[in-house]
């Protein structure tokens, strides 16, 4: 017999894989319950309803998807090879998460209360990391190190490359033939080439 930890847990990971194969609305505790091998009671007893239940996975799917940018990069590095880490460590997040883009696109189009409420959890953590990275990219912007640029706009882009690449998956893997195991090898070549092509993009103006 299982502990009530070791149960919780089955019930948390068997839920998450099914919120992100089939979202929220195709998911039932009854399938869960299957998934996991107890009895739907069991799933209500840990997590009192699908709402609550989703809510958990999701949250903290949410704070893996932003924990590269959102962790504070104590080496003593330059700010590019802070930036190179933060992209690889976010394309590797979605990578062995491929179904998460659309789990998070699909919540905040038709629930941004969850995404306002998840906010509130993890405001604090990402305002003090922007307010750091803020910083360090102005430090280097004075320098002439890099272009007059937003730290709203560099991450915006950073991020968008990684997660379209993604988010088009469905549209490589049909039209360009591909299967998922070149897919995956091409997701490989695709890490380093989202780093280039926006560590290249904040090299100074010329003229």
């Amino acid at each position: 017999m299982k502990n009530e930890k070791s149960m919780e847990q089955d019930i948390l990971e068997a839920a998450e894989s099914l919120f992100l194969k089939k979202g929220f609305a195709l998911t039932s505790t009854t399938m869960i319950a299957k998934a996991v091998g107890c009895n739907q009671a069991l799933v209500h007893y840990y997590f009192r309803t699908k709402e609550k239940l989703f809510e958990a996975v999701f949250s903290l799917k949410l704070k893996i998807f932003l924990s590269s940018f959102t962790q504070i990069e104590e080496r003593d590095i330059s700010f590019e090879e802070k930036l190179r880490f933060k992209m690889e460590k976010h394309f590797d997040v979605l990578y062995k998460n491929q179904q998460l883009p659309f789990l998070i696109l699909n919540e905040l189009v038709t629930n941004p209360a969850r995404i306002a409420s998840i906010k509130e959890q993890i405001k604090d953590k990402i305002g003090s990391v922007f307010s750091q990275f803020a910083q360090e990219l102005e430090r280097e912007i004075e320098k002439g190190n890099i272009r007059p640029i937003s730290p709203l706009d560099l991450l915006f882009s950073a991020m968008s490359l990684n997660i379209a690449f993604f988010i088009l998956k469905p549209v490589m893997l049909e039209t360009l033939g591909m299967d998922n195991e070149q897919f995956n090898q091409f997701a490989l070549k695709r890490k380093e080439e989202n780093v280039m092509t926006i560590l290249n993009s904040l090299r100074p103006l010329k003229g």
